[in-house]
């Protein structure tokens, strides 16, 4: 058998993807359960995070495991397979557990170096277990991924290379000010009580804000994250039930959601709405959140480059002439003679005057599109002379419209997401969702000490697979240690027969003589075909050893089994 990881991550799928993939708790221990079901898996666990969801099997065919992983993944979380496809990675053997030691570490997570994720693979081991899902193989394996993790971030200064997604998710939400100082005073609002929303609460509890209140489904586990809050950190604290947000989002500063639900729990009109009471003047929409009020649509400059429908240009050569309209002069300037001539020939075939539709006015347009026409010819010409159009003039900026300084801030660490991302075109609103923390972290510095964790998980790599290999010819060891000791018990029985006459003490020094003899013989070769077998490709070992010494193959099984038993019944819950 061998490990095989299949699975989608921030880093392999974009968050629209991962948003449609994320997996319950429940949907999740149906994976397990439906994955150890099938062939060709034995054993199997599913690490789901707000930005990652993998499945770990033991399988006993590459291609067949990851034809039936890769389908189950896909039918749980209710995207196509032909669709997830692209966005899966697999790992085998040891590029797994290379894989799962980088994630244990932070190195694979959206912010380099946090340590949640070490609670989540818990969380997944705990509940492989309690599924009896996990077998040998996993349960060594993700439990040396929690050390191997721990000792990441004590031996090194890992932690100083990023920060848990809360804290990252605040600073952006702060812009760049000093958390605690941009906190203090602040209201906050903390939707879900689970280990996200939790680290939130009590992340901005430290930081000094004035009041946090805490909305969940299970209005007792409100009350307990409420009471705890006050206990521990010393906030002003109080729960509250789901259908009580709206009326508390009209007086928070600060929201912080992260729940399990499939859908929206604030719509950005539910947003507007509590934003419009808490100031008493209307909501509008600002220009770089996609669409502007059309109160301000007349003092902003056309910017129609890029947005025609069938329009023959290469745009993408225009950028330069962003501002302009595409039916105008400025906007083809430079360009070579077959182009316009496509262009002219576009224009002159019925191309409606996008001026008349509100996308800004031509800064030299001429009064219709025929004699637009006409001067994109005149201008044809031209560059059928000189080659090439020449620049009449700089394209002039286009204006930026300031957003008006937020009255609310909204942080969404949910995967599905929790918040209308239409929420973040509200004047007055700044939102920060995992999109965007995505987006932020990918520019993030990588502290020098990520270097040293790399190192570690190399060597925890190799420490484990040499530890697996030769936990694989353990059983061949013991069960030709066995088979000894019954060629020695049926010698001497038989000696017992054959000479009648001898003394209790003459047979205690036969037989310790005959078992000293068989002991140093297999001493040496079981010790060195340990070593052996722990190198890289040491596996054959065990098949030698069985051959060699005609070892019957269901003795091997049947002390291998008795070995699992053992280490069950020793390995922490």
């Amino acid at each position: 058998m061998s490990l095989l990881v299949v699975g989608l991550s921030h880093r392999s799928a974009p968050v629209s993807v991962l948003e449609r993939a994320a997996l319950s708790t429940d949907a999740q221990v149906k994976l397990a359960q439906d994955t150890v079901a099938a062939e060709p898996a034995a054993e199997a666990a599913v690490l789901g995070t707000c930005n990652r969801i993998e499945l770990y099997a033991d399988v006993d065919k590459f291609h067949a495991g990851v034809a039936e992983l890769s389908t189950l993944l896909a039918q749980h979380c209710g995207v196509g397979l032909e669709e997830l496809t692209p966005y899966l990675y697999v790992h085998y053997e040891d590029r797994a557990v290379h894989h799962l030691f980088s994630v244990a570490c932070g190195l694979d997570s959206m912010v380099v170096g946090e340590g949640q994720i070490l609670g989540q693979i818990k969380d997944s081991l705990a509940r492989a277990q309690e599924l009896h899902t996990a077998g040998r193989l996993l349960n060594d394996l993700f439990q040396q991924a929690l050390r191997v993790g721990k000792r990441a971030h004590s031996e090194t200064g890992i932690d100083r290379a990023g920060q848990s997604l809360v804290t990252f998710g605040l600073e952006q939400l702060s812009a760049g000010e000093d958390v605690e100082a941009w906190a203090r005073g602040r209201r906050a609002l903390v939707i879900g009580a689970g280990s996200m929303s939790s680290l939130a609460a009590a992340t901005l509890a430290r930081a000094g804000v004035a009041e946090i209140v805490v909305a969940n489904r299970t209005f007792e586990r409100a009350e307990r994250l409420a009471q705890i809050l006050a206990d521990a950190e010393g906030a002003t604290a109080r729960a509250v039930r789901m259908d009580a947000v709206s009326a508390e989002l009209t007086r928070a500063d600060v929201v912080v959601s992260c729940t399990g639900a499939t859908g929206l729990v604030l719509t950005a009109d539910a947003v507007a709405e509590a934003l419009q009471d808490r100031t008493g003047a209307p909501v509008t929409e600002v220009a770089d959140g996609g669409r502007t009020p059309a109160a301000e649509t007349a003092s902003l400059p056309p910017t129609t480059v890029g947005t025609e429908e069938n329009c023959p240009l290469d745009l993408a050569a225009v950028q330069g002439a962003s501002g302009f309209s595409v039916l105008g002069e400025a906007a083809v300037a430079g360009l070579d003679a077959a182009a316009l001539e496509q262009h002219a020939a576009w224009v002159a075939g019925g191309t409606v005057d996008r001026r008349e539709q509100g996308q800004g006015r031509a800064l030299k347009a001429v009064e219709d599109t025929r004699a637009e026409a006409g001067l994109i010819d005149a201008l044809a010409q031209t560059a059928a002379t000189i080659g090439r159009v020449p620049e009449h003039r700089k394209p002039e900026p286009v204006a930026e419209i300031p957003r008006p300084a937020p009255a609310v801030f909204l942080l969404d660490l949910a995967m599905p997401r929790d918040i209308d991302a239409a929420a973040h075109r509200l004047a007055g609103v700044r939102l920060v969702d995992i999109e965007s923390l995505a987006e932020a972290s990918a520019d993030a510095p990588m502290a020098a000490d990520v270097d040293q964790v790399r190192r570690i998980v190399s060597d925890e790599v190799a420490a484990f697979g040499a530890a697996q290999r030769a936990q694989h010819i353990t059983p061949t060891v013991v069960a030709l240690r066995t088979m000894a000791a019954d060629v020695v018990a049926a010698e001497i029985a038989r000696l017992d027969g054959r000479l009648p006459g001898l003394d209790t003490r003459q047979r205690g020094e036969i037989r310790q003589a005959v078992h000293r003899v068989v002991d140093k013989l297999l001493h040496a070769p079981t010790v060195r075909v340990k070593q052996l077998a722990a190198e890289p490709g040491g596996a054959g070992y065990a098949d030698a050893l069985r051959t060699l010494f005609d070892l019957d193959p269901e003795t091997v099984a049947a002390v291998s089994r008795a070995v699992d038993n053992t280490d069950e019944k020793d390995r922490p819950a």
